[in-house]
């Protein structure tokens, strides 16, 4: 019989161990033990998720309120709504230098206040909050506070620039480093969205900055786990929504305005959808080889390319409907039926084209709308010079595994998701767009002018199968289950709910074979009333590395960071891997208790606080409902050995 570990006081005193340890047994001998509290927690923030700050003064005519240095700019919702011309000029970039505007400067803030709540206050603080919950639990676990680094950076710049003004991936290298001097130990880099964008340049950059021979040591001993949140490993055509007619995020602001603040930030091509199937040159093995670097990177398409359709997603994203020239006698008839009926409309017979993941990224889609659209100019010019042209890495390339230890990939599914196909037409001086938004298998064609021509509208149904599984309402399924080619070549794959279970529910595969070019698909039954998390876990690891994918259901891009659920997967996951007795390499799925107050709640069917085996009835002075005075029972922390 295995030894039984000494009792556990409280969860409170174990919880030091959680968010910041994973298989700690020893990950350098020399000078790391295994102690989980010489963890560093780094998190890396999505786009738009980091406060700006204005770094000038600014006097703003017809408003009461000015821009003096230290205002927050993104975001302060009162000022947009005041000064919104002002607001402007803090947030806008040159498009082509990406310099700031002559009367204004903004900045990025600094530190964990900086990615908690973009707005703060009463009213806007919990609209606007990202990491505010993360941060919560680190604290309610007793993590340390120098153990949790932010790495806020300017979300409006490309990589290139990030590293041009801000110095951010010698800033971000030396963060690491202090961190490892500090508290003794590696650390866990958090990215989400965007921020895992950032975190796969600065490994790129990296290799430029330390000898080769050196660079795997250093991961080793600066980084022990990733975790990639949300990560659109082959862009988002939400993307390429905003870059057309612009993303208000929610806020005030029209369509029109939103656009061209947003293609004046050269990271609004970060994120767009790009082939699985294309690389380009690696500027790395070029600059240790001795060879004359390129300005340029080129292309390398595989022949999959060629040979399937849509660069390896489900659908063309990109359908353009350009109107004809006038006299263009390809269909007589209907060319006099339009003459005939609609003479005063003008209007032309559409030429359609269609544009693929690769011929996004590649700017074929831009070059073809220039003559339309002045702002695809700048888009160009970005694309090749932030992007194509760029000293360390195209970033719009696939994805290779990080060469890191342990790597845990999360992110949403089963939420509606779009698939862009996007349809773009010309009336004489203005512009005109229809976009056809597909959910899953399903088309919804949304008309951005209601006096359009009704020979325009293609009315065809957008070719490809977007597929069942649609995504986190930002990236699709595709785009995030790209790190499932991480996995080995066997898996085991465990479906179980989310909410607290006795395992009878859990439904396991083990040893699944997996071929790094598909995706792995389980034989698992679905409850449509159940949300469910979905681990695939290698069986058989890669020789010194360990990868895991969960799928969590109905997981929302912005807020899975605040997530309940994520957030007890990660506690158990690193509570198991701190533990020099685990029989695992990951946390069993066996079953799922309460582990906080905040999981007891009241059984009014049974009049008393259900899970009784782990809550009970403890009534404090201020509790206003019988669920709040559910607590734990002092002697639960125990059952936290079962996860061993």
């Amino acid at each position: 019989m295995k030894e039984r570990a000494p009792r556990l006081p409280s969860v409170a005193s174990i919880a030091v161990a959680v968010l910041l340890v994973t298989g700690l047994r020893t990950v350098y001998s020399a000078e790391f033990d295994g102690d989980y509290s010489k963890l560093s927690g780094i998190i890396i923030p999505g786009f738009a998720s980091t406060q700006l700050r204005a770094w000038s003064l600014l006097d703003c005519p017809y408003s009461p309120l000015d821009f003096n240095p230290l205002d927050l700019v993104w975001l302060d919702t009162t000022k947009l709504l005041s000064a919104v011309n002002c607001w402007l000029k803090c947030m806008m970039l040159d498009p082509f230098n990406q310099t700031d505007n002559a009367e204004c400067k903004s900045r990025p803030d600094s530190g964990l206040s900086a990615i908690t709540e973009l707005d703060p206050g009463y009213i806007t603080g919990p609209l606007s909050s990202v990491w505010k919950e993360w941060i919560k639990w680190c604290i309610q676990f007793g993590i340390e506070a120098n153990a949790i680094i932010a790495v806020p950076y300017d979300w409006r710049l490309s990589p290139s620039m990030l590293e041009e003004r801000d110095l951010y991936f010698h800033t971000l290298k030396l963060t690491f480093e202090t961190a490892l001097k500090l508290r003794g130990g590696p650390s866990l880099v958090f990215g989400h969205s965007l921020g895992n964008l950032v975190f796969r340049y600065f490994l790129e950059w990296l290799k430029l900055e330390i000898a080769p021979k050196h660079y795997n040591q250093w991961l080793d001993d600066h980084i022990h786990a990733y975790f990639a949140v949300g990560a659109p490993l082959l862009g988002s055509p939400e993307t390429v929504k905003a870059t057309l007619f612009g993303n208000t995020f929610g806020l005030p602001v029209s369509e029109g305005t939103a656009r061209l603040m947003f293609n004046s930030f050269s990271s609004s091509l970060w994120m767009i959808p790009h082939s699985k199937y294309c690389t380009s040159d690696n500027p790395y093995w070029k600059h240790f080889s001795g060879g004359f670097r390129k300005k340029n990177q080129t292309y390398h398409c595989e022949e999959q390319e060629y040979r399937s359709n849509y660069s390896g997603w489900p659908t063309n994203l990109v359908n353009i409907e350009i109107p004809s020239i006038p006299g263009f006698d390809a269909y007589p008839s209907l060319q006099e039926m339009v003459e005939t009926n609609l003479s005063a409309m003008e209007c032309g017979l559409p030429t359609q084209l269609s544009f693929s993941a690769r011929e996004v990224a590649d700017g074929t889609l831009f070059r073809a709308i220039e003559d339309y659209d002045s702002d695809t100019k700048r888009l160009l010019y970005q694309l090749q010079k932030s992007y194509h042209g760029d000293p360390v890495l195209n970033p719009l390339t696939p994805w290779e595994r990080p060469p890191i230890k342990n790597i845990f990939c999360i992110y949403g599914v089963d939420l509606k998701t779009e698939l862009d196909s996007y349809n773009w037409h010309r009336v004489h001086s203005y512009e005109l767009l229809m976009i056809d938004f597909v959910f899953g298998n399903v088309k919804v064609e949304v008309l951005s002018q209601t006096n359009l021509c009704p020979f325009i509208r293609s009315g065809n149904l957008v070719e490809g199968n977007p597929g069942a599984t649609s995504g986190d309402e930002t990236v699709p399924y595709n785009s995030l289950s790209l790190c499932k080619s991480w996995l080995g070549p066997k898996v085991n794959i465990t479906r179980a709910p989310q909410a607290e279970h006795d395992g009878s529910d859990v439904q396991v595969e083990l040893n699944v074979d997996h071929l790094p070019e598909e995706d792995i698909v389980p034989n698992m039954t679905r409850s449509p009333r159940v949300k469910y998390i979905t681990y695939y876990e290698d069986s058989e690891s890669i020789p010194g590395k360990r990868t895991a994918v969960w799928e969590l259901d109905k997981a929302n891009h912005r807020n899975i960071v605040r997530s309940p659920v994520l957030m007890r997967e990660l506690w158990l996951q690193m509570w198991h891997d701190i533990r020099p007795d685990t029989t695992s390499k990951f946390v069993t799925k066996a079953k799922r208790g309460p582990l906080r107050d905040d999981d007891c709640y009241w059984d009014y069917g049974k009049a008393r606080c259900a899970w009784a085996e782990y809550c009970e009835y403890r009534y404090i002075f201020g509790d206003v409902h019988l669920g709040q005075s559910c607590r734990l029972k002092n002697s639960s922390a125990e059952t936290l050995l079962n996860y061993l």
